[in-house]
């Protein structure tokens, strides 16, 4: 694996803070803010009461207090206006810092000053958001490219909204959450909590995300995943002949025991589950 720092230019940072900023985010969002820290940032999501993901983000604890939330940058001003809606009278301020602030990644050697392991999985590597006017010594000098960023959590099997799957249709479970530390099942209720909870018991997941080689390189996100001539799934994100898929488990599982092929327009796909999925396939 080849070691890189990169600035993410495609996220965003939400600075949430005053006196009731963690009893807010922490009656809102999947995961813990209560128990996060300087050095164990939180993985978690926004969901619809229906228990669908509206946003999918990272949470640190602000130097000067609060939170900030790495988000996609593209998706900031309708993070704010959802978590605007649900502050009533809290006594939260909720402001856009993408201006201010922005996201770096370390992967593939010891985490540079500044960087805090990936709260996901520790094989992605580390995460910083910094202040422009202070950047790390770390993002001095010749950095690797989002690009180079994407490749590395792609071979890991790890998917990003809106490159691997759709925002406001996706189920946490469908996307893996429950396996990287996205969903903190014992904190009791959040927006959407008790759809998760009973996806999570009764074991109702049918679709997740799944990681794929292909022949040749790969087709765009998107691209329909067939198999014994039915549809079973979409491509996510890809780098060359590796990539990711949104896939139903029990029809690709059918097809790998059957032998049919699995493809997506040109490219025929070996299908895996990533070695940290804490799921199977079914029976």
């Amino acid at each position: 694996m080849q070691a890189g720092v990169a600035i993410l230019e495609s996220r965003g940072v939400v600075h949430v803070y005053g006196e009731e900023a963690e009893h807010f985010l922490q009656n809102l969002v999947t995961c813990h803010v209560d128990t996060l820290t300087a050095e164990h940032p939180s993985f978690g999501a926004l969901l619809t009461p229906q228990g669908k993901i509206l946003w999918d983000f990272l949470i640190f604890a602000a130097p000067n207090g609060g939170f900030f939330i790495d988000a996609p940058k593209a998706e900031v001003k309708g993070l704010i206006k959802r978590l605007s809606f649900y502050k009533l009278r809290s006594k939260v301020t909720i402001e856009d810092c993408t201006e201010s602030h922005s996201v770096a990644v370390a992967w593939g050697t010891s985490l540079p000053d500044g960087f805090v392991t990936d709260p996901r999985l520790a094989s992605l590597g580390g995460r910083c958001i910094f202040s422009k006017a202070q950047k790390p010594a770390a993002l001095e000098g010749a950095l690797a490219s989002e690009a180079d960023w994407h490749q590395h959590r792609i071979c890991l099997g790890v998917p990003e909204s809106i490159l691997d799957f759709p925002l406001g249709d996706t189920f946490p479970h469908d996307v893996n959450m429950d396996s990287l530390n996205g969903v903190a099942f014992d904190k009791g209720c959040f927006v959407g909590q008790e759809v998760v909870s009973r996806m999570k018991h009764r074991g109702t997941a049918r679709k997740r995300i799944v990681v794929i080689q292909g022949d040749t390189s790969l087709p765009p996100s998107g691209t329909e995943v067939t198999a014994s001539g039915k549809v079973v799934g979409s491509m996510g994100s890809s780098a060359g002949e590796n990539g990711l898929a949104l896939l139903r488990l029990d029809r690709a599982k059918q097809a790998l025991d059957a032998g049919d092929p699995i493809t997506a327009e040109d490219a025929t796909l070996r299908v895996s589950l990533p070695v940290w999925a804490t799921f199977g396939w079914p029976d």
